[in-house]
């Protein structure tokens, strides 16, 4: 039997995910990070990506798109702005939102917010690289 830690995913809307996992694969601010059991501590920034928990059985993957991570040794909470299983990710609406958001930076037109653009690119991509 691996040894296996706490994790916790939560969103404003909900607790995402409770269980147990060997290992915990998720991007941050700095790169992507994988954490084992007995991780040092560790507080991050979390930058939207797919979120990889390995248990003793298997994988799960879901989006995240932004947030906080607080890693102990033996429990890590992810604290996203939003996050969603495969299931509950709609293909077509990403890929138009995916064509809205690099439209509105082709263009850049004097009112445009680059920097909301850009996160609903990368929260696009991430769910659109998430279901393929």
């Amino acid at each position: 039997m691996a040894e296996v830690f706490e994790v916790q995913i939560i969103t404003p809307e909900r607790i995402f995910f409770t269980g147990e996992a060997t290992m915990l694969e998720f991007n941050t601010e700095s790169g992507e990070i994988g954490v084992y059991p007995r991780h040092i501590p560790l507080t991050t920034i979390l930058r939207s990506g797919i979120v990889k928990i390995h248990e003793e059985n298997g994988e799960k993957k879901a989006a995240l798109h932004g947030g906080f991570a607080e890693i102990l040794g033996d429990k890590v909470t992810l604290l996203a702005e939003e996050a969603e299983w495969p299931d509950e990710i709609d293909l077509e609406r990403a890929e138009e939102a995916k064509k809205r958001a690099e439209e509105r930076l082709k263009n850049k037109e004097d009112s445009l917010d680059v920097l909301r653009a850009e996160m609903s690119l990368k929260r696009a991509l991430t769910r659109i690289n998430l279901l393929k």
